[in-house]
């Protein structure tokens, strides 16, 4: 463009996707290009995801026009969102309206550590709480292993200190609906006009106002990802990886080691782990529903294997039971030779008898 050549290869970041289409961010001065994707790669299965580092060839700079050649090796890679190289969770919860509940507050904070990505903790509505219960929170997170962001969008409080964190970073924005993500993105990114949605009287839950992942540049450098509103996080944890998720375990663990391998840290013999924390009843029914997700996994496998794949004439797949077949192979040579032999011994004791009657 304006004379100069383009680097090569050229690369860039997918912000969006919609159906086959993927925009992607090159440099500043190139813009952005709404690519399709090669056909190689849809016949090797290669998935483009939000925040994949790509290769785009045949650049259109007057359509807008591109096509993705080649998907870069992510560092990381996010399912819920499908997310791929972010840096960091940042997780927004609201202290009041709705009030700020231990147990919802926890199941996310698990799922988030369950990613493996470094996790920021953002409150919001600091505004309506008094200082001494702001500090309140602050010391009971702490004892949770987290150092949370106060903050106000609503009064434009606290919004410098979360930026600083923010800078030049893939950033994945999660939490419950009615926390004001959506009002913090716009507050960040004003163009980013998200629809923001009031929090219920009734239920005193926000309405979902996210459809789809997206990346949003942020003006200090960096990218921010909004991700669809939930209410709960989904359960996927296993009973072994649950303590890694807290950070209290992890602090126990940092210097003693429990006798076994496996202990599951509910009063074992020689745990390392002490009962004396706040969230050791929420680690417990956590626990609980870790073992039943185990479990049903475990069954969901044997069903399957019971079961066979059959594609009808229609071209959908169904399951069939399989049928209980006897499996068949062929006698060794050795068995052979022993059979005959048996069967020669028996017959000469049969003559033998035959002749004493």
């Amino acid at each position: 463009m304006n004379g100069q050549p383009l680097p090569h290869p050229l690369e860039g970041t997918v912000t969006a996707v919609q159906a086959n289409f993927y925009q992607v961010q090159l440099q500043a001065e190139l813009g952005q290009l709404l690519c399709t994707r090669r056909t190689r790669l849809k016949k090797i299965g290669q998935r483009v995801m939000v925040g994949d580092r790509v290769i785009v060839e045949e650049p259109d700079f007057q359509d807008r026009r591109g096509a993705i050649a080649q998907v870069l090796p992510r560092q990381t890679e996010l399912d819920r969102p499908p997310v791929a190289n972010a840096d960091q969770l940042l997780l927004v919860f609201a202290l009041a309206e709705p009030a700020l509940d231990p147990w919802q507050l926890s199941r996310f904070l698990i799922k988030a550590e369950s990613t493996g990505l470094p996790l920021l903790l953002g409150l919001n509505k600091q505004d309506l709480l008094s200082t001494a219960a702001r500090q309140a929170w602050g010391d009971r997170l702490r004892q949770w292993g987290y150092a949370a962001v106060f903050f106000s969008v609503q009064q434009d409080q606290g919004i410098d200190h979360l930026e600083a964190q923010l800078k030049d970073k893939i950033t994945v924005v999660a939490g419950p609906s009615g926390v004001g993500k959506s009002s913090l993105i716009n507050r960040l990114i004003p163009e980013a006009s998200l629809r923001v949605g009031e929090v219920s009287g009734k239920l005193q839950r926000g309405r979902h106002t996210t459809r789809h992942v997206e990346l949003f540049p942020l003006p200090q450098g960096g990218l921010l990802a909004d991700s669809p509103g939930f209410n709960q996080p989904d359960w996927s944890i296993f009973p072994q990886d649950l303590p890694r998720c807290f950070p209290e375990i992890r602090a126990f663990l940092r210097d003693n080691h429990c006798q076994f391998k496996d202990c599951l840290h509910l009063q074992e013999p020689h745990c390392a782990v002490g009962r004396d924390w706040e969230r050791y009843e929420i680690y417990k029914k956590c626990l609980e529903e870790a073992i039943a997700y185990k479990e049903a996994q475990q069954q969901q496998g044997d069903s399957e294997t019971q079961l066979k794949i059959k594609i009808t004439a229609a071209g959908k797949k169904t399951h069939e039971p399989k049928l209980a077949t006897k499996k068949y192979r062929r006698t060794s040579r050795r068995e052979q030779q022993q059979n005959l032999k048996d069967l020669y011994e028996k017959q000469s004791v049969d003559e033998l008898c035959g002749d004493e009657d």
